[in-house]
């Protein structure tokens, strides 16, 4: 039923349009074990069109979101087909022939081993340094969609530099006080920054005194860490290189080089806090809080960047009087309705300030942006075309 009604809507935007060549396909848990039947139906009712996709514990379309109920999202698009090409665990990706990946969209097993290096190691592969996408999520069959039906591993679509597309991250955390320089720390465990130590480092942050840790327990539900990397040369992120991709940050903001992760515990007698990544020495990391006004503020914001890039008066060459086809957003399963406040208020933010642009996307375990695996975010791609 629910293929049927998909189908039925699609037809009717397709009268007198070109074949669809690429098709994106998101499906709720409850329908992970018919993945199969939904892909031989999708590949039936219009041949020679490559799909890709993602289970997840809720999808969303223009708009509108669906947790955890039974739903299925596609949206169909018709892009040269010289300028992407799929990639598997049967396929990888990699340069051959006349094919160049710039970019890629990307859907993983969030079982796959190593997740975050293999993310890395991808991006490394393309052009553009840059890959968007989400982790399957599900409480039963985890799976990914690329002209087949996969379990483990990564798989979805590369793009050429000639197919134009724009894309941003939002964080939606608030920083809490500056970036520290990690010190002494053992695995996830924390314990100096900036040479002094990390516990008191966060209970000045939260404006609770050294001598009496147990009074922040409270302030410290829904305090996270925010993670960069040694070399970056600013502490919320840096200026894009590619400006189709980023931009930099906004004061008081973190940039795409900033990895959102928990705070899991403390340690009063030690002075150290527990995260929930392995770090290094050298790493910069500042404490943030999760805030429904922030990560409202910071998603509009997003979007109006994409949608001042595409203005005629807009100063980036590449991008200035495009308009745009189509749209995917992966956002975090911790975000959706119950963080901004009302069923699909989300999406209605994003639908508001990108207008009745078609849209796609599923709430991920793991959200995927640049070279980096996040957490808590949301990310934003649209496809373009010359107006």
């Amino acid at each position: 039923m629910a293929f049927g009604l998909v189908a039925a809507q699609l037809e009717a935007q397709l009268a007198g349009a070109p074949a669809p060549t690429l098709g994106w396909c998101y499906l709720s848990e409850a329908y992970a074990d018919a993945a199969e039947a939904l892909l031989a139906a999708l590949r039936e009712r219009w041949p020679g069109t490559a799909w890709v996709g993602a289970v997840g514990v809720g999808v969303c379309a223009t708009g509108v979101e669906y947790f955890d109920e039974p739903a299925l999202v596609v949206m169909l698009g018709h892009l040269p087909r010289e300028q992407f090409r799929l990639f598997s665990g049967r396929q990888p990706l990699g340069a051959t022939g006349d094919f160049v990946a710039h970019t890629a969209l990307v859907h993983a097993d969030p079982r796959t081993p190593e997740l975050g290096a293999l993310i890395g190691e991808l991006a490394e592969r393309t052009d553009g340094r840059y890959l968007f996408g989400g982790v399957a999520s599900s409480r039963g069959r985890t799976l990914t969609l690329a002209d087949g039906v996969f379990e483990g591993g990564l798989s979805g679509v590369a793009f050429t530099a000639e197919a134009a597309l724009l894309s941003r991250v939002t964080q939606g955390c608030q920083p809490l006080g500056p970036a520290r320089r990690i010190g002494r720390i053992e695995r996830n465990v924390v314990h100096t920054l900036n040479g002094q130590p990390a516990l008191d480092l966060l209970l000045a942050d939260l404006g609770v005194g050294p001598e009496a840790p147990r009074a922040a327990m409270t302030r410290l539900r829904g305090t996270l860490v925010g993670l960069s990397d040694a070399e970056e040369a600013a502490p919320f992120g840096l200026p894009a290189q590619n400006p189709e991709f980023a931009t930099p940050p906004r004061r008081g903001a973190f940039g795409t080089e900033t990895r959102v992760r928990p705070l899991i515990g403390i340690d009063p007698q030690r002075r150290s806090l527990a995260i929930g990544e392995l770090a290094e020495p050298g790493q910069l990391l500042a404490f943030c809080r999760r805030d429904a006004d922030a990560a409202r503020r910071d998603l509009v914001r997003i979007a109006t960047e994409i949608r001042g890039a595409l203005e005629p008066e807009e100063l980036s060459p590449a991008a200035r009087g495009r308009r745009m086809l189509g749209a995917l957003y992966f956002s975090c399963t911790g975000r959706g309705g119950p963080h901004f406040g009302a069923p699909s208020a989300e999406l209605q933010l994003l639908q508001h300030a990108l207008g009745e642009v078609p849209l796609v996307g599923f709430f991920a375990a793991g959200e995927i942006g640049h070279r980096h695996l996040y957490g808590y975010t949301g990310v934003l791609t649209v496809f373009t075309a010359p107006a």
